[in-house]
């Protein structure tokens, strides 16, 4: 999959710009608030149909402006394809080749991408909210029945946590068994999807870590729950566990058993690298999850994602830095830094300088 040419009209802090990517390596270099970031975010954003930074997309609209368009010219393994989102105050269009699409079910899997930067720390840091959305964005790329089970799970979640609030517990004992058939359904494929995506994750992740440091740690990923065996097993289980949460959601007003209360283990040798990895140990973690996960869109769609690293250099040490370098040879990537000769250490890449929101050309480059 790659990204041939991006279109930015006021988004964020471009006016107009037009980005040509190259196949390999793509250097967005500048200083600091110029813009680097906001590209690299447009990418994801048409990816995905959503942004990591923000919760409204009437942010991402220029300042003074009213609406903000984004388009790219990519390919995948079937052909060239248009993306196009143009963003409103209070809506947004999405248009595949020209047609438009009203779901983000639609607009996934066309091109798919991977986003790492310094704040992807909070994968590990952070609370599971982190790892649970971060399975959800990669997982929904690559599987359309994972992302509308995920959308229905959480309509009817939302209505269970709703009807425990009332205060005719009688009703509301009596009214459960039929949210919770239908709540067991779609987590079933949610708890199933993610499984098999974490096994196909975790040796991914343990070997990229072992090659970033020279062997001398051993990461190992897992679930921190188990719910059974296929989803028919699983959706049954879950039911159980439902049935004898009752009284305690009951008393505290939402549902404590499900998907949206899972969560992913890390440890490092030993250790829990949640609660005790130095910064170092987490950054490089984090690192080999996010190169695990381009080599499970490439097992599962048979094409590499577009891999965008957003001012990563900067948190890698020297020896580190090289390896990253060698092991994204071949992929396209967008990598953000504030000086493109610090980072390439020879590679061959399409150095594009960015300055207030507008691209600059230089001489010899």
């Amino acid at each position: 999959m790659l990204i041939k040419k991006l279109f930015l009209q006021n988004f964020r802090n471009y006016e107009r710009e037009e980005f040509v990517f190259s196949e390999g390596l793509n250097v967005l270099f500048g200083k600091n608030g110029q813009g680097k970031t906001n590209c690299a975010e447009a990418v994801f954003y048409l990816c995905t149909g959503a942004s990591l930074r923000i919760r409204h997309d009437k942010q991402l609209i220029r300042l003074g402006e009213s609406s903000a368009r984004i388009q790219a010219e990519a390919e995948n393994r079937y052909g060239k394809v248009s993306i196009s989102a143009e963003i409103f105050e209070n809506k947004r269009e999405l248009k595949i080749n020209g047609s438009a699409i009203r779901k983000n079910a639609d607009l996934m899997g066309h091109v798919n991408s991977v986003f790492f930067s310094p704040g992807e720390l909070r994968l590990i840091q952070d609370g599971p909210d982190e790892r649970r959305r971060f399975m959800n964005i990669s997982i929904s790329q690559t599987s359309p029945a994972y992302y509308t089970a995920l959308l229905r799970y959480n309509k009817i979640l939302d209505q269970r946590n709703a009807l425990l609030k009332d205060k005719d517990g009688a009703m509301v004992l009596e009214t459960l068994p039929v949210w919770d058939e239908q709540l067991c359904k779609y987590a079933a494929v949610i708890i199933q999807k993610r499984v098999e995506f974490l096994e196909k994750l975790a040796p991914y992740a343990q070997e990229l870590h072992a090659y970033l440091t020279d062997g001398k740690e051993k990461l190992t990923l897992a679930a921190t729950r188990k719910y059974g065996e296929g989803e028919e097993e699983i959706a049954q289980a879950l039911l159980r566990r439902l049935k004898n949460n009752y009284e305690n959601d009951l008393y505290r007003g939402f549902t404590s058993v499900g998907p949206h209360r899972d969560d992913i283990d890390f440890f490092i040798g030993e250790m829990d690298a949640k609660a005790y990895a130095s910064q170092g140990q987490t950054r490089t973690a984090a690192l080999s999850v996010k190169l695990a996960e381009v080599e499970i869109f490439k097992q599962l769609s048979g094409e590499y994602p577009v891999l965008i690293l957003d001012d990563v250099m900067s948190e890698l040490d020297l020896p580190r830095r090289k390896k990253l370098v060698k092991k994204i040879e071949g992929l396209q990537t967008i990598l953000t830094c504030t000086h493109a000769e610090r980072v390439l250490y020879g590679a061959d890449a399409n150095k594009i300088r960015i300055e207030g929101g507008k691209i600059k050309q230089e001489k010899g480059v």
